[in-house]
């Protein structure tokens, strides 16, 4: 049973979690506002239909007060004709008239009654949907807001994330264009000391000339310098060298 009860409790928080995702707080509070203008439009309908039944009451009260006046005006005929027996059954029925004209009054006054109270609740119903259709239109305007921080947020958190996987990248990238710098000036330098041919090969003959050069603007520079040298001095040098 306890394990039941667990499952049960399980269920139920899934199933509300579900129910809670897929719910759009702007479609409920449109739904809601739907749901109370069909109930102000009720009420609206009871008061015309209200006032509909008093109008039909006050049209009777209207031609009972009518027949009233005939009624009289019959007794007072039949009298004059010595017919007492027809000046009684129009009193008769006069009186009738005045307790149904007595009933239709009392219920007049009671719809009166009824009709200014439900155009109070109306009145108040329909204030209420008002400031309820001013607080739907904020409150789904700050969910739309909140919806579009929250959608701007979880970009800019996915490209934060991003950013940072380039960003090293992009240092491996220059840590590796550096090191194959740094090797091949070694290497540029290493084939301009002599220390490594050229890996290119070059051609035999500018080699040739290079050395040739080279050689005599040695020998040049070492006959200047010998030139520059007291005669005492040159005869010093050892042979091969004057």
């Amino acid at each position: 049973m306890g394990m039941l009860s667990r499952m049960g409790v399980i269920v139920k928080s899934k199933v509300n979690r579900i129910l809670d995702n897929a719910e759009d707080p702007r479609e409920t509070l449109e739904y809601s506002y739907e749901k109370q203008l069909e109930m102000l439009k009720n009420v609206k309908r009871g008061v015309v239909e209200m006032v509909t039944a008093k109008r039909q009451l006050e049209a009777q009260a209207s031609k009972a007060q009518a027949n009233l006046a005939k009624l009289d005006s019959q007794a007072r005929q039949a009298l004059g004709a010595g017919r007492e027996d027809l000046a009684r059954l129009a009193l008769e029925r006069k009186q009738s008239t005045i307790t149904e004209l007595e009933g239709l009054d009392e219920q007049i006054a009671n719809m009166e009654i009824e009709q200014e109270k439900l155009t109070h609740a109306q009145q108040r119903l329909q204030a209420k949907v008002q400031a309820f259709k001013t607080q739907k239109e904020v409150i789904k305007a700050q969910y739309s807001a909140a919806q579009a921080q929250v959608r701007i947020g979880s970009a800019l958190s996915g490209l934060s994330e991003e950013m940072g996987d380039i960003t090293l990248a992009v240092e491996r990238a220059e840590t590796k264009t550096e090191t194959l710098k740094a090797k091949a000036g070694a290497i540029d330098e290493l084939v301009a000391t002599g220390v490594l041919d050229d890996p290119t090969g070059g051609d035999p003959l500018d080699r040739e000339l290079k050395q040739i050069s080279a050689s005599s603007t040695v020998d040049a520079e070492l006959a200047a310098l010998m030139a520059e040298l007291p005669p005492g001095d040159k005869n010093s040098l050892p042979e091969g060298k004057s």
